[in-house]
């Protein structure tokens, strides 16, 4: 019922004399409502119709029997707090009078008020019962409209099979609705403390929750989570828990509010996918149908590219030719970074299987000849890569007539008596901008092409000269060096030449050459951001020239590198990869050679690690994963830890420009004895 003339009226019942009219035209004059009851059953039946308070006079009810009024007053609902204002004779106050005493103990919320009365006195003690009884009909509003929104959130957890929990803070008391604690296997009737929240958390997972709630606490936001607890009966189920804070009006926090849902059904289905599609990675090809796959798919490609074309301009036959290249190129150093990833696997096992079998020399042998089928494997990746152009390089100002003056005795003794090898190298030449170990590679797999041409012997010449170019299809406007390797042999028709560069292409008997030389060399060139031009002709010989740009600074000596020194300390090491295989056996060679070792299977991962409490003394990180690089991850673990050691592991150089910082890198796939000297380098 509102508030409103029944609700608030005064009924007053005093039967005798001229009490009644009296109160009542009191009350009416002051703007209230009032009406007169004949007698106790009257009274009654107008309360429950709807009342403010009641005026009643002592020797109405003295003898009357009070039990219905009584039942009708301890019967209020929680709001109500029926006001009663007792009339009394001069000195029948509750102090004088028992009887007065005892019916206001019985009637609860009463007021006394002695005859004869002043007119504002009653006035006064109607106004503020009636100012009390409307604060009652709001509080019955708000818990009406309480119990409603109540009920339709509860109908909504139930509905989304939601349990309900606060924590409040900083007592860590913590309060769980029945389908809380049935998600954590608990008796909806029995306690659940924060405490017994804690300890059901599985192991594996309580950092990470704990990072996560304190990540919330400190900095705010929702915290949202899904992580393993274990029921009182052992079996394992999974929770997913959100929460966000409350705050008090000083601004500090109260607690957390918030909400669990059992999602055991949906983890176990993800898991079994997971694990699904982790058994049938593991069905992968052997290696040798990899790199048959590899030849027939960048085969069919190049068929593909150089099939319905007529002899165009030699621009557009440049500019064709360097497309596909790019995309065999693309395509090959995918491959290639995977075959690297297995490469790195094997070879971290072979090594610590090689340290850890009996002393048995035959078993060392088939070991041996695993490692070295493994380290030919690599190679054979590292040619790849050359050719596509995303090999690890280390470009410096170089002379190149010391460079090659410093190769003739390597190369007269791979070239043997049949051929003669002559120079042509002007001094001061600027320097080139160059890898020099791989170019130093370069130049004897083209001397040795060049020795396989002659068979029955002849002339090998080596000369470089500058070079200017105003823009070819290859090549941007500008200086550069031109490194020639030209031969007297046999040479090459206008087909044989045009597929030379490509990958695995070779004129050479089965088992002479892995077709990768030229690709190698023509992957180096544009790399290093040149080219590599061939010109051929059938029994006149065959010229394959570098295109090196040239440096910008002077030739730098390289200073002596000082022996590592040894390690004598254990150190703890973060170790970031998202492949499985790899982060097996790389953790397996670092625990072997007496190190901590804490995974982290992505960035955000390690990122996490990094911002909490563990100690570290260095991470070892790879480049390419999902979500966050190894360089964003290393440049993140400088803003948290500046003097935490970082060394990046890579399998190509998939490095962007203007990217690169000053880390150490370790090129994979390496062997333990490399992994442990640049550990002991950074840890020295």
């Amino acid at each position: 019922m509102k508030a409103g003339p029944s609700s608030e009226r005064a009924l007053i019942l005093a039967p005798k004399g001229r009490d009644a009219a009296v109160a009542s035209a009191l009350i009416r004059e002051a703007g209230y409502h009032a009406q007169a009851c004949e007698d106790l059953p009257a009274l009654l039946s107008e309360i429950e119709v709807g009342a403010g308070l009641a005026v009643i006079a002592d020797e109405a009810i003295k003898t009357a029997d009070l039990r219905s009024l009584v039942n009708w007053l301890s019967d209020q609902p929680a709001w109500s707090d029926f006001p009663i204002v007792l009339l009394t004779h001069q000195g029948g106050g509750p102090e004088r009078n028992p009887d007065a005493a005892r019916i206001g103990q019985a009637l609860g919320n009463v007021t006394f008020l002695e005859r004869p009365f002043h007119p504002t006195t009653l006035v006064s003690i109607v106004g503020s019962a009636v100012r009390g009884r409307r604060r009652q009909y709001e509080a019955r509003a708000i818990l009406a409209d309480l119990t409603e929104s109540g009920e339709l959130l509860q109908t909504a957890l139930t509905a989304g099979q939601l349990g309900a929990w606060e924590l409040h803070l900083p007592e860590l008391v913590f309060e769980a609705s029945a389908a809380c604690k049935s998600a954590f296997g608990r008796d909806v009737e029995g306690p659940f403390t924060y405490q017994d929240l804690v300890r059901a958390i599985h192991p594996d997972d309580r950092a990470r929750r704990e990072a996560s709630i304190t990540r919330t606490l400190e900095q705010g936001g929702d915290y949202n989570i899904e992580y393993r607890n274990i029921w009182p009966d052992g079996s394992l189920h999974w929770v997913d828990v959100r929460g966000r804070p409350v705050y008090r009006p000083d601004g500090s926090l109260k607690s957390l509010v918030g909400v669990c849902s059992d999602i055991t059904a949906r983890k176990t289905a993800e898991i079994e996918r997971e694990n699904l599609l982790a058994q049938l990675a593991a069905e992968r090809t052997a290696l040798a149908e990899l790199t048959s796959t590899l030849e027939q798919r960048v085969e069919q490609r190049t068929a593909d590219l150089i099939k319905a074309v007529t002899a165009r301009e030699k621009a557009q036959e440049q500019l064709r030719q360097a497309q596909k290249m790019e995309t065999i190129g693309q395509l090959t150093g995918g491959v290639a970074h995977d075959f690297n990833n297995l490469l790195m696997a094997v070879m971290g096992n072979l090594d610590l299987l090689r340290k850890r079998i009996p002393d048995d020399p035959r078993l060392h042998r088939l070991v041996d000849g695993a490692i070295q089928g493994a380290e030919r494997g690599a190679s054979l990746t590292q040619r790849l890569l050359a050719f596509a152009r995303q090999q690890d390089l280390r470009a410096v100002s170089v002379d190149l007539r010391a460079l090659i003056e410093g190769m003739v005795d390597l190369l007269q003794r791979s070239l043997g008596p049949r051929a003669e090898l002559r120079l042509d190298i002007p001094r001061g030449l600027p320097p080139a901008r160059i890898d020099a170990n791989q170019l130093e590679l370069a130049i004897l797999n083209l001397a040795i092409n060049a020795r396989d041409a002659m068979p029955d012997g002849g002339r090998i010449y080596i000369s470089v000269a500058e070079y200017q170019t105003t823009g070819e299809v290859a090549l941007g406007p500008g200086r550069y060096l031109k490194l020639s390797v030209a031969d007297t042999g046999s040479g090459m028709s206008p087909e044989i030449l045009k597929r030379a560069i490509e990958p695995f292409f070779s004129t050479k008997q089965v088992g002479k050459g892995t077709g990768l030389g030229l690709s190698m060399v023509h992957g180096l060139a544009v790399q290093l951001g040149g080219a590599l031009q061939m010109t051929s002709a059938v029994g006149k010989g065959t010229s394959a020239t570098l295109v090196l740009p040239i440096a910008t600074v002077a030739p730098v000596a390289e200073s002596p590198v000082l022996p590592a020194e040894k390690l004598k300390r254990k150190a703890v090491i973060l170790f970031v990869d998202d492949d499985p295989l790899i982060a097996m056996s790389t953790t397996e060679m670092l625990e072997d050679l007496g190190h901590q070792v804490i995974g982290a299977d992505c960035g955000q991962h390690a990122l996490d690690i990094l911002k909490s409490e563990q100690p570290l003394d260095l991470m070892v990180t790879d480049h390419m994963m999902p979500g966050m690089t190894g360089l964003e991850l290393a440049a993140a673990s400088r803003k948290v830890r500046p003097k935490l050691p970082v060394l990046l592991a890579t399998g190509y150089a998939e490095l962007p420009d203007g990217a690169q910082l000053d880390l150490p890198r370790l090129a994979k796939p390496y062997h333990q004895d490399q992994l442990r000297d640049q550990l002991d380098q950074l840890l020295a």
